[in-house]
């Protein structure tokens, strides 16, 4: 229980919960954050943006760390395509927990809808639909041979560019490990974007749907 406790404790310091949980516990945060319905409270983009920064400093072994890494966020979303499988629909009638919001799971399948077998490239960037997209995948059935390849393809370009930025950053820009928090809000902010777009969009197309109807029923 201590570690768990630990964790929770030093999500609030990236810098110190890398150091705190090293290469294995870094890929074991990826793999649950991917992997695990608990995931939406662990720290995904800004975990290996910090990585990244303190491997170019010399903290991590960045060869060692990207395929690592790589390998934790395919296995992760497998482990969700799986669940989702396995529960089916039934996940949608799930009573809400403190591990699990029912509404996130219906965010999942909306976009899930809207953009097919590209979400699960997609949702690597996106904080909670990466969770839920390879449940929601499993759920609506898509073929393992179909899934596996587009898993390793978002792995690859999640890992690679978000510890990749890290990297660039810690080699390039002297002190920027002094900022990191600065990095940290930048990053989070440009994963929640597409997010924040998709919902504005949304709610103008339902508003221009509502006003078009009542226009029409003046006519």
């Amino acid at each position: 229980m201590q570690p768990i406790t630990d964790l929770f404790h030093r999500l609030s310091n990236l810098p110190e919960l890398v150091h705190w949980a090293g290469l294995f516990g870094i890929a074991a945060i990826i793999f649950s954050e991917t992997g695990l319905l608990i995931g939406v409270f662990l720290p995904g983009d800004s975990l290996l943006v910090t990585a990244g920064l303190l491997s170019a400093r010399g903290y991590l072994n960045v060869y060692a760390l990207v395929p690592l890494l790589t390998a934790a966020a395919i296995c992760g979303n497998s482990v969700g395509y799986f669940i989702g499988r396995t529960t089916g629909p039934r996940i949608f009638n799930r009573e809400n927990s403190f591990f699990f919001n029912k509404k996130h799971a219906i965010r999942a399948h909306e976009f899930y809808e809207k953009h097919g077998r590209k979400t699960i490239v997609l949702a690597q960037f996106m904080p909670i639909i990466r969770t839920f997209a390879p449940v929601i995948a499993g759920v609506g059935g898509m073929k393992f041979r179909v899934f596996i390849t587009f898993n390793v393809i978002g792995a690859v370009i999640w890992i690679w560019s978000m510890v990749g930025i890290g990297y660039f950053l810690g080699s390039y820009i002297p002190g920027i490990d002094q900022h990191i928090e600065i990095v940290v809000i930048i990053v989070v902010f440009i994963s929640i974007l597409p997010g924040i777009i998709s919902s504005y969009r949304a709610r103008r197309a339902r508003r221009y749907a509502t006003v078009a109807t009542v226009e029409s029923t003046k006519a």
